[in-house]
């Protein structure tokens, strides 16, 4: 036995003194060495108490210490929980309680706010900040430089992700060691990536886009990343000129592309730009090819799936399409009511199937049952149709997610934030075009009878209880919301009455 995903990533680099990370201050960490950090790290997590399918959660900036604490728990066996920066300790309570998490690791400035959580649960607790510094770090200092890696097979978990649902109820989607593998070495071929490959990373590592699609296909390439905290425009135009491929959000596209300095010239020694977990606007594809010369190439993920199409290396890169099935992932359009094949062309929900696709929801049994069919295909929840060249366009989703700036935003749990103010008598939120996100968040309030809400407080309300990237953009009064004969809200309506609300001037 082996264990294929720290094998087939981290471990065929052992030994390697090429670079694997370059930093802010202009320093590099070897491949060698960052094994050599992620065996510290995993020695102190096998000291601690920890065994193989044990949850490790972490809420921690990205750093090269966050990032070897993912390679720790993959030689350890362990489940790996990343978990947003921005979320507040309500929301941080339930993901550690759900997953049952043996370890959390936190910022140092978190710790005092999570003890309790922790201890509640009779979990471990670990700092670890930005910079690098922590408890987890001051353990590992003393610990050896190796660790006999842990035997896993293909099918056991490597991580969960939470994705929320409409309910508002998060559901972990528990990934396997074959989907992150598989997936990264099938964009690595899709994509052309090799050991020359420096990519300009910039996205955060909580997430599949910055994690388990930069990330790992930088590692199953053997290249290098220019490992960048966060966007910053200075330094993405600063650094561009020695990578040779970016992953990125629309909004990165957009703000680059309100800046003199990127160019033909600062982009000349760039083969690849890749877009994803958000669509991006037909206007960014021409405004970005006429400024650079290069075409943008978009592609379609999801947490449950990884990757599930791109458009062509070689070849037509569309605007407003996701491109083609990867090579080993099916895609078909269903009808939502009946989950029957449509015919070429047609509008229906999304289904794919292949190594990538998810395991299923933690302790979900019947979610799981209800999107992930017994003969493999999984439910998307988007709709879309397949043109007459294979091209996959998604027109919408059935359900009502917003992404904002590439993150995935639920509705009601913000309307049941909005409908617990003073004042309120019902909300609903809906997302609405937006220059720079590509979506942003609009909530809809209907004041209780004779009741004037007060907006400043129910933002500050908002802002006490949930992560920046879901609070509204704006607030607006309505005195009823728009129904159906069932007496469904219609948020189409909405979302049309305030389709231009955020259009540049």
């Amino acid at each position: 036995m082996a264990n294929p995903l720290y094998d087939g990533l981290f471990g065929r680099h052992a030994g390697k003194s090429t670079p694997f990370l370059h930093l802010l201050d202009g320093s590099t960490v070897t491949h060698q060495d960052f094994l050599a950090l992620a065996a510290r790290i995993a020695n102190v997590l096998q000291q601690i108490g920890l065994k193989a399918g044990d949850r490790v959660a972490a809420q921690i900036e990205k750093s090269p210490e966050a990032l070897a604490l993912y390679a720790a728990c993959a030689q350890s066996g362990l489940v790996f929980l990343p978990l947003n920066t921005a979320y507040t300790v309500d929301e941080l309570t339930y993901f550690i309680e759900n997953s049952g998490a043996a370890l959390i690791v936190c910022d140092g400035r978190s710790e005092t706010d999570l003890a309790p959580v922790v201890d509640k649960l009779g979990a471990k607790l670990e700092t670890l900040n930005a910079d690098g510094s922590g408890s987890l770090t001051d353990k590992a200092r003393s610990m050896p430089s190796t660790f006999a890696t842990v035997d896993r097979g293909a099918d056991d978990l490597a991580a969960f992700l939470y994705t929320s649902g409409t309910t508002g109820r998060s559901k972990g989607a528990m990934l396997t060691q074959q989907n992150l593998l598989s997936n990264a070495l099938t964009l690595v071929q899709a994509w052309r990536f090799t050991g020359d490959d420096v990519l300009l990373h910039a996205l955060p590592i909580f997430h599949t886009h910055g994690l388990f699609v930069a990330t790992n296909t930088t590692l199953a390439a053997g290249g290098s990343m220019i490992f960048l905290p966060k966007f910053d425009l200075d330094e993405m135009v600063a650094r561009m000129p020695e990578a040779t491929t970016m992953m990125g959000v629309p909004t990165f596209y957009t703000r680059l592309l309100g800046d003199p300095r990127f160019d033909r010239a600062s982009t000349a020694h760039m083969r690849l730009f890749v877009s994803g977990s958000a669509p991006l606007l037909a206007e960014t594809h021409i405004q970005f090819e006429e400024r650079t010369g290069h075409r943008i190439l978009e592609r379609y993920g999801m947490t449950e799936t990884n990757m599930n199409t791109s458009n062509p290396y070689d070849g037509e890169r569309r605007a407003g399409t996701v491109g083609l099935p990867l090579p080993g992932i099916e895609v078909k359009i269903t009808d939502p009511n009946d989950g029957s094949e449509l015919p070429q062309g047609e509008i229906g929900e999304i289904e794919v199937r292949g190594p990538n696709v998810f395991k299923g929801y933690w302790q979900m049994p019947e979610k799981t049952a209800a999107e992930l069919r017994e003969n493999g295909f999984f439910i998307t929840g988007d709709l879309g149709r397949i043109d007459e060249d294979g091209y996959i366009h998604i027109v919408g989703r059935n359900k009502d997610l917003i992404i904002s700036g590439g993150y995935n935003i639920y509705p009601k749990e913000i309307e049941l934030v909005l409908d617990e103010q003073p004042g309120v008598l019902e909300s609903a939120v809906v997302g609405v075009p937006h220059p720079d996100f590509g979506e942003t968040v609009l909530g809809v309030v209907v004041p209780e009878p004779g009741s004037t809400p007060d907006l400043d407080a129910i933002m500050e309300a908002v802002r006490a209880s949930l992560a920046r990237f879901k609070h509204p953009r704006e607030l607006i009064v309505l005195d009823e919301l728009p129904r159906n004969t069932m007496g469904k809200v219609q948020k189409n309506i909405l979302r049309d009455q305030y389709n231009d609300l955020f259009a540049p001037a």
